[in-house]
């Protein structure tokens, strides 16, 4: 049923990005994870506040202050921020995995917009997704190095030569 395989490829989505932030929260100290370029960017800190707060509003329904994920500049430390976002995306995991299908064409309203439940599911995704690739490239400017997220892809196949 192609609804199960949206929701299944939703929530291996979520738990994919959730990985690669962790990865690259690995590689980072606490003052990389809050440094900013400038007074407008985000730090990747604010970033997982951020990331953490729309899940829960999107999916959890929790209550959620906005304002203070991108105004954090500091004080929660690496490890508490990825289990933190670890803990909200599997939460959110667990009530994706156990929607019906006949569930997503439910009417929801989320920060005013009104739309389908599989439309919020869609957009957590996506909002994730970007996310994680400002992280990604956040990390990179800040370690000078690949994080070998496609490491696989320049690999031979079979006789193949590397492209």
């Amino acid at each position: 049923m192609i609804e199960r395989a949206f929701l299944d490829f939703s929530v291996a989505k979520l738990r994919q990005y959730v990985d690669r932030i962790s990865a690259c929260a690995d590689r980072l100290s606490d003052d990389e994870i809050w440094t900013r370029g400038h007074a407008t960017e985000n730090s990747i800190g604010n970033l997982c506040l951020h990331l953490s707060g729309n899940v829960r509003q999107w999916i959890l329904q929790g209550v959620r202050d906005r304002d203070s994920e991108f105004t954090a500049k500091g004080g929660v430390p690496r490890a508490e921020l990825i289990a933190q976002l670890r803990d909200t995306v599997e939460a959110a995991c667990q009530v994706i995995s156990s929607l019906a299908a006949a569930r997503l064409e439910d009417k929801i309203t989320v920060q005013g917009y009104h739309q389908t439940v599989l439309e919020a599911v869609y957009h957590v995704v996506e909002h994730f997704a970007g996310h994680t690739g400002q992280i990604i490239f956040a990390t990179k400017a800040l370690q000078g190095e690949d994080l070998g997220f496609y490491r696989h892809l320049s690999q031979p196949q079979h006789g193949e030569a590397t492209p």
